[in-house]
């Protein structure tokens, strides 16, 4: 069972209702001759589906409203992940150039020592 934005499902369905309500309004022009009791069902059935498409020009407007908000807010989220995407790659750059410092450091050290140690063998053996 999949979760849908309600939003989403509004979208969905307004054209089906456009639909069935210019279904009902055509049938109500169609069946437009008659008694003044036929026209004034037929008045308030056409008020009713004018109503309906009112109704439902509005669920259109509102759904493409939070459609609009929902990628406003997705672009914002996918921004911040870039942002703090960028900000640990660069604290990684930094770690990585301490690493290679310290050990730059060491080997100059272990160098110097092995220098130190050469020279003192040479003294050692030599005449």
């Amino acid at each position: 069972m999949s979760i849908e934005d309600p939003s989403k499902r509004r979208l969905r369905r307004a054209p089906a209702l456009l639909a069935v309500l210019a279904i009902g309004l055509f049938g109500v022009v169609w069946a437009g001759c008659g008694s003044d009791d036929a026209d004034d069902a037929s008045n308030e059935a056409q008020e009713r589906i004018e109503q309906g498409l009112n109704e439902a020009k509005q669920g259109l407007e509102e759904g493409k409203e939070e459609a609009q908000k929902g990628f406003e807010k997705a672009e914002e989220e996918a921004s911040k992940g870039v942002d703090e995407g960028t900000s640990k790659a660069q604290e990684g750059i930094e770690r990585g150039k301490e690493e290679a410092q310290k050990g730059i450091e060491e080997g100059k050290e272990q160098a110097q020592e092995g220098i130190e140690e050469g020279e003192r063998y040479a003294e050692e053996y030599t005449p």
